[in-house]
């Protein structure tokens, strides 16, 4: 078959590996039909992830069909539409339990093994793992574009964002980063109710598409960014403020924009330390939230998707083919300059 293979910073190829298989019972083996890039592939052609190693299939999201089941499996038969979520779950061991399969011990403390610690999804084939307890049938209503949005971005957008940060109804949001995973924050506010959604971000284009996404304000980055929030909210400051993109100052912008008693949920994966005003923050009563997404909230998700209450095919602006995936990265890696939020990849 043939696979995006990592081989050290900055070093990648679409080449032949050996075909996916069956190792163990509760395997099954998908044909990848849908895949995509996130933020996270780029960090790992970075080399900033050092437990992804030569040799590894990148990828850790996929829309497919099952072509082969282990002799454990119960759930899943050979032919069925699958999602293949970014994160893996034994269903068993103390975490999954709580409902946070995110640390899944089983799997090797971490549930995103996919283009991680086993090989992934940009590739003909994918072995999943657990898969009665991983994998999710995909509703005839859903099809395979607005599934593949549902693995990763879609949830992180609305379990680390929406829920973590304790959205309500009547509530005042602010989305500070109006990429791919803040627009999914957005898409999904209006789910618990909020009253105002104001998208903050640098780019035009993003915060034109945060608006088609359901934001009833954008805030272009500027000297003025936190005044222009503030004055949107009578003066108060939002109850529920959002960080979705992992830099120091946008995590300092969320900071500064909630009101007393609100909630900083912050979704950016950050890679260097944060220095927080501990000293003006904690007499304002505030709650911060951080995590990795544990992927739960999918059924949910899958039903609001196939009622046409969210039109995640909007997360898609470009599409490319198997033998497109060095176009494809390229378009990602540029997305600003490319007008990019979410790339499609199929055979």
């Amino acid at each position: 078959m043939k696979a995006l293979v990592y081989h050290g910073p900055g070093n990648k190829a679409w080449e032949d590996v050996p075909d996916a298989v069956v190792q163990d019972p509760t395997d099954v083996v998908v044909r990848v039909d849908t895949t995509t890039i996130c933020g996270t592939d780029l960090h790992i052609l970075q080399g900033d992830v050092a437990a992804v190693t030569d040799g590894r299939i990148l990828g850790h999201e996929a829309v497919g069909t099952v072509t082969a089941i282990g002799d454990a499996v119960k759930g899943f038969a050979v032919g069925d539409r699958v999602l293949v979520p970014a994160i893996t779950k034994c269903g068993r061991c103390e975490y999954c339990q709580r409902g946070i399969p995110s640390h899944c011990q089983t799997v090797g403390g971490i549930g995103w093994i996919f283009g991680h610690l086993i090989d992934g999804t940009q590739a003909e084939l994918v072995r999943v793992p657990y898969a009665d307890t991983s994998l999710y049938l995909v509703p005839d209503s859903v099809t395979n574009e607005q599934a593949i949005f549902l693995a990763d971005s879609l949830p992180t957008g609305y379990e680390v964002g929406v829920l973590a940060g304790n959205v309500r109804p009547g509530d005042t949001v602010a989305v500070v980063g109006a990429g791919a995973v803040g627009l999914s924050a957005i898409l999904t506010t209006g789910l618990w109710g909020a009253s105002k959604v104001i998208a903050v971000d640098s780019n035009k284009f993003r915060l034109e598409k945060a608006l088609e996404f359901g934001a009833t304000d954008a805030v272009e980055v500027g000297p003025g960014t936190v005044a222009d929030v503030i004055a949107l909210t009578d003066g108060l400051g939002v109850d529920v403020s959002i960080e979705a993109v992992g830099y120091p100052e946008t995590l300092l912008t969320a900071a500064s924009l909630v009101r007393p008693g609100g909630t900083i949920a912050n979704i950016g994966v950050h890679g260097t330390p944060v220095e927080l005003p501990m000293q003006d923050m904690w007499i304002q009563n505030v709650t911060m939230t951080m995590g990795l997404v544990d992927t739960v909230s999918i059924p949910t998700l899958l039903k609001m998707v196939g009622s046409g209450r969210i039109p995640a095919e909007k997360m898609g602006t470009h599409t490319f083919t198997f033998d497109q995936m060095d176009e494809a990265y390229d378009v990602f890696k540029n997305a600003a300059a490319n007008s990019a939020l979410k790339v499609i990849i199929t055979p």
